[in-house]
């Protein structure tokens, strides 16, 4: 069936029902006067349109990237809904990641530029403000949230925004799973699955209801095998846009403890119990890991709370509970152990940066970047604290020597290396004496395995 012939059953479906809820309308010769018209699909389609286009905004990016080796400065489009009268815009924290400059385009033909008022990679969200004119003559045009928990499969819905950077438009389409587990792109939040076409440049934009409201931010798209989308519910959006309004940033808590279900599916698990959450593993120097948690524990209390996790749908609410604990103060969580129930406190700390700070170094010709547990878990295990090649401009001196993304920088010269600050001291001193010393020999850890690079920097590619 085409989505043509899709939307006219739609349009015929919703007319017989509307018709059917107006006893009081109007008849004219034996029918209803303008029921049809009245309640027309496409009517209700430009209703809610008109509700949420005035507050959708275009958004340009300038963003420093270093992943080619050296730091070179690109554009990237996406989208973003205005909130608030004051001009509060929510958008992707992928669209502003590293944005050096946000430019907003309204949809009156302003443009406007945006700071970035706090975000959070972890669910993918961030909370931008329009630095507009003190004299700016009426309050801007923004949209209301409505409850994502109220949709069912089979609502329609539309994702508005800026596809492929070609200012907004609108499409349409149903909530396919309204309960959609993606644990490697968050934790802490179930998704809103749309087959509204969501393509590269909808990022940040507002997935509307029939009734104009916005019940997710649109976040990721998928063309092969149909049009498959995935937005952010407005119960999470809300969450975090109070969080940053508040604090600049999401202060999540950690724990250190993995989380399984009763009925694990995937892993052919599955526990004789009705009620809690089982413990996979804790990992290691982590608040669990010193409570005592063990594999196999099931949790069935946070803080006298009662806790389940029968699939991994339910998983990310209990991740939600455990990270936003009080920081630095003892939780108690009831623990069922071989039968017999326990009491552990477990004491969560800030979870911090998930992410490392990065650093370009010219005619090394590469960039390299701080070690971070949550966004560099293997390079962590072998190193907990220090410096790794985050990439290698080709062709360069970096490559030519045989030095490779994800090498662990231990020595430099001899001089051992676990912060940026050594290395960019140790950078500038080479350059310096480059003309008497050309060479610099790495000691690295790849795979886990100790060698030495010499580094030649010679060569000055940029100029050739």
């Amino acid at each position: 069936m085409t989505r043509l012939s899709l939307i006219a059953i739609i349009m015929l479906y919703v007319t017989k029902v509307c018709v059917a809820a107006e006893p009081d309308a109007q008849v004219v010769g034996g029918g209803k006067l303008d029921a049809m018209e009245k309640m027309d699909f496409r009517a209700v389609v430009r209703a809610a349109k008109e509700k949420v286009f005035p507050a959708v905004v275009f958004i340009k990016c300038i963003r420093e990237s270093m992943e080619s080796g050296k730091k070179i400065s690109e554009e990237v489009a996406g989208s973003g809904a205005i909130i608030s009268a004051k001009g509060e815009v929510v958008t992707n924290w992928h669209v502003v990641d590293k944005a050096a400059e946000v430019r907003c385009l309204l949809l009156d033909g302003q443009a406007v530029q945006a700071s970035v008022v706090g975000s959070d990679k972890d669910t993918d969200l961030a909370l931008l403000q329009l630095k507009l004119p003190a004299d700016a003559a009426k309050p801007l045009p923004f949209a209301r949230f409505g409850q994502a928990e109220k949709l069912v499969e089979g609502d329609f819905v539309m994702a508005c925004g800026a596809p492929w950077g070609l200012s907004r438009s609108v499409s349409i389409g149903i909530i396919s799973c309204t309960r959609r587990y993606l644990v490697e792109h968050s934790e802490y939040s179930l998704w809103l699955q749309t087959d509204a076409s969501i393509s590269p440049g909808n990022s940040g934009g507002p997935l509307v209801n029939t009734a104009g409201e916005i019940v997710g931010i649109n976040t990721r798209g998928m063309s092969s095998g149909g049009d498959m989308g995935f937005a952010v519910p407005s119960e999470t959006v809300l969450r975090v846009v109070d969080q940053i309004r508040a604090n600049g940033s999401v202060k999540w808590g950690w724990t250190g403890v993995r989380l399984q279900p009763l009925r694990d599916f995937n892993k052919n698990m599955y526990f004789d119990a009705k009620e809690g959450v089982i413990v996979a593993a804790t990992d290691p120097e982590s608040p669990a890991k010193r409570a005592g948690l063990l594999p196999k524990d099931r949790i069935v209390k946070i803080n006298d709370q009662s806790v389940t996790a029968v699939t991994e749908e339910d998983l990310p609410s209990i991740r939600r509970q455990l990270g936003q604990l009080p920081l630095n103060k003892a939780a108690k969580l009831a623990v069922v152990r071989d039968d017999k129930t326990l009491t552990v406190e477990l004491t969560p700390r800030e979870k911090g940066k998930v992410e490392g700070e990065e650093l370009d170094c010219p005619r090394w010709d590469m960039t390299v970047k701080t070690i971070n547990q949550f966004d560099n878990e293997d390079l962590y295990y072998y190193r907990e604290k220090g410096v790794f090649i985050f990439g290698v401009k080709s062709p360069g001196n970096a490559s030519s020597s045989g030095l490779q993304r994800n090498d662990i920088v231990v020595k430099v010269d001899g001089k051992e290396v676990t912060t940026l600050d050594e290395v960019k001291a140790i950078h500038a001193e080479s350059l310096k004496n480059m003309k008497a010393k050309s060479r610099i020999v790495f000691t690295i850890l790849r795979g886990g395995l100790t060698r030495q690079v010499v580094l030649d920097i010679s060569r000055d590619y940029e100029k050739e």
